[in-house]
């Protein structure tokens, strides 16, 4: 259990509680039995006074014993008891006066009080109210007993209902890996239910939108592409010159973002387009060289080893040729060196420092002062969006008057 757990701040805060009353009821047990042990001890202290003096003026007689009835005491006169309790009973405390003595004395559970008067006469009484302090804690113990019961019901009880926390963050975790089947059948009514229910309906609302956005580009992009090929295959009819040329590059950047919207679509929309497969990173450099059609004085490729990957080859070659393709158009020399090493794959190209961020050119339709004259902004976020798809990471390096792009963490994916 983290300690950071609304579980383990709960199950924290009712130990804390438990300990709590568990240190109220030594305090409590403490503060009783000194409190019995005073109430005892005055009972004694009085029945010892009125006694001594009795003794001293007179002996035993029916009215004595009838006085020591109202302090719950009787007077022992059986000589066998006498002489086994002044044997075998233990001595508890000894009060010594000038008109004589009492002894407090503890036999078979029970206490007895030894009187001795200055003139060597002694009397022993039977303490008929006396219970043995165990008894008395029993309803202390009780009662902090239901207390801490009552604690302990209160813990589960809250735990139970804070249980359902656990399968919506379940969820939320599988709508973060972007699964929208999200399952929260939660059969209780109360607030957390009403968090469930709501994370549940958007959770089908953004799923409803997804599928229209899918359907929507899908769609669009389909359309489009038709009167593009038609366009680009009726330019082919008109006669060489310069209108046919300006038309061509407007057909060819059509169908060159008509392309990167594919891609996008294809990235950005859920996890399932990835298809992992083994792999070597020597066949993924080599695809993406021909589909980046880039002559052999462009580029340059160094390998330590050609390692095993378990990666989407499709989608990596992709990122990797349009790492290649950005390096070579906007070197100043028209050429990328490729060194595969220390877990990562990194791309040098002469040029000048990017003006912003890393982050700044990942974004959509990102252009660096009219630089992207090639394209529309959108290859580093196609290769950002592919890495992340991986748990790669794109990273960007300026040293020695060179552009370094790095896909790091590249080990990650080695079987």
């Amino acid at each position: 259990m983290k300690k950071s757990s609304i579980f383990f701040s709960i199950t924290v805060i009712f130990l804390f509680a438990a300990l709590g009353v568990f240190l109220a009821y030594l305090s409590m047990l403490k503060y009783d039995k000194q409190k019995y042990t005073q109430e005892l001890n005055n009972r004694y202290s009085i029945v010892s006074r009125v006694s001594l003096v009795k003794l001293l003026n007179s002996p035993v007689d029916e009215k004595f014993e009838n006085e020591l009835k109202i302090y719950k005491m009787k007077v022992i006169k059986n000589e066998k008891k006498i002489k086994d309790v002044l044997k075998h009973g233990e001595i508890l405390q000894t009060i010594s006066v000038s008109i004589g003595r009492s002894s407090i004395i503890y036999y078979k559970k029970n206490n007895y009080l030894l009187i001795e008067s200055a003139t060597k006469k002694a009397v022993l009484l039977y303490d008929k109210g006396f219970v043995p302090y165990r008894n008395q804690i029993l309803t202390i113990r009780v009662i902090f007993g239901s207390i801490i019961l009552l604690l302990l019901g209160a813990y589960i009880w809250t735990i139970r209902k804070i249980k359902p926390i656990k399968k919506i963050k379940k969820e939320i975790d599988k709508f973060a890996s972007g699964n929208l089947d999200i399952e929260l059948d939660l059969k209780t009514d109360d607030e957390i239910a009403e968090v469930g229910q709501a994370f549940s309906h958007a959770v089908a609302e953004i799923k409803k939108l997804n599928n229209s956005r899918k359907l929507f580009l899908r769609n669009i992009m389909h359309e489009l592409k038709t009167p593009i090929t038609k366009g680009r295959i009726t330019v082919e009819m008109i006669e060489e010159g310069k209108q046919k040329q300006r038309l061509i590059s407007v057909f060819e950047k059509l169908e060159s973002l008509l392309n990167e919207f594919i891609q996008i679509e294809q990235i950005t929309v859920d996890n399932s387009f990835v298809k992992k497969e083994i792999t070597h990173i020597k066949d993924i450099i080599d695809d993406a060289i021909n589909l980046a059609m880039v002559k052999d004085e462009n580029y340059e490729v160094v390998i330590d080893k050609d390692y095993e990957l378990k990666v989407d080859k499709k989608l990596l070659t992709l990122a990797v040729k349009n790492l290649l393709d950005n390096g070579i158009k906007y070197s100043q020399d028209d050429f990328v060196k490729i060194i595969v090493n220390d877990n990562s794959i990194s791309f040098y190209s002469k040029g000048e420092a990017l003006k912003e961020e890393l982050s700044y050119y990942t974004e959509p339709f990102t252009q660096d002062n009219g630089k992207t004259k090639h394209g529309f902004g959108l290859g580093l976020y196609i290769v950002d969006n592919i890495l992340k798809a991986h748990n790669l990471k794109l990273v960007y390096l300026h040293k020695d008057g060179k552009n370094i792009f790095k896909i790091d963490g590249i080990l990650k994916v080695f079987e």
